[in-house]
C-alpha cells in the first residue's frame, strides 16, 4: 500500500481514538510507520537523504520501544503494509504532520496521566516523536536544496 494512504489512515485513526490504550496503540502504529518509511528511504531514497532516513528509522524504533506494542493482528499493522513510496517530498510532508499530531496526542495524555509511569512513558515517546519529526524536517530541507541545485547544474 502507498505510504500516503497509510499516513492518512493513521491520521484518521489517531483522531478517532478516545481512550488512552487506543491513543497509545495509534502512536505506536505511527512510529512503526515512520520507522518503515525511514528504512525504505535509507535503502531506496535519494542519496542525500539516506543518513537522515537511517536516523529516522532508529528514532522511530526508539519511539516504538518506549511504548508497549499493541496486540494487533499482523494484517492491521500499517507499517507492514507499506509497499510503495511514490512521492518522497509529499510523503515526508504528511509524515511530519502525522508526527506533529502524535506529539500533541502524547502531550494530552501526559497531562491527564493518573500515574507516574504513564506520564514518563509519554514524555519519552514525546521526545522520540519530536526527534523523528526533526529528521523528517531535515530531509525536507535537503530535498529543497537538491531541487534548487538541479536547475543550476542543468544551466551550467
Amino acid at each position: 500500500m502507498d505510504a500516503m494512504r497509510l499516513i492518512v489512515t493513521s491520521r484518521r485513526a489517531l483522531a478517532r481514538s478516545g481512550s488512552a490504550p487506543e491513543i497509545l496503540a495509534e502512536v505506536w502504529q505511527a512510529q512503526a510507520l515512520a520507522q518503515a518509511i525511514g528504512s525504505r528511504l535509507a535503502v531506496l531514497g535519494p542519496p542525500e537523504l539516506r543518513g537522515e532516513a537511517l536516523g529516522l528509522t532508529e528514532l522511530a524504533g526508539r519511539g516504538c520501544g518506549v511504548l508497549s506494542a499493541p496486540d494487533l493482528d499482523p494484517g492491521r499493522l500499517r507499517a507492514a503494509q507499506l509497499t510503495e513510496l511514490d512521492d518522497t517530498r509529499q510523503t515526508l510532508l504528511c509524515l511530519g504532520g502525522l508526527l506533529g499530531e502524535v506529539g500533541i496526542a502524547l502531550v494530552g495524555m501526559a497531562s491527564a496521566a493518573d500515574d507516574e509511569a504513564t506520564y514518563w512513558q509519554c514524555m519519552e515517546a514525546i521526545d522520540a516523536t519530536d526527534e523523528s519529526r526533526d529528521r523528517v524536517l531535515e530531509m525536507l530541507r535537503k530535498l529543497a536544496a537538491r531541487e534548487e541545485a538541479l536547475p543550476e547544474r542543468e544551466a551550467g
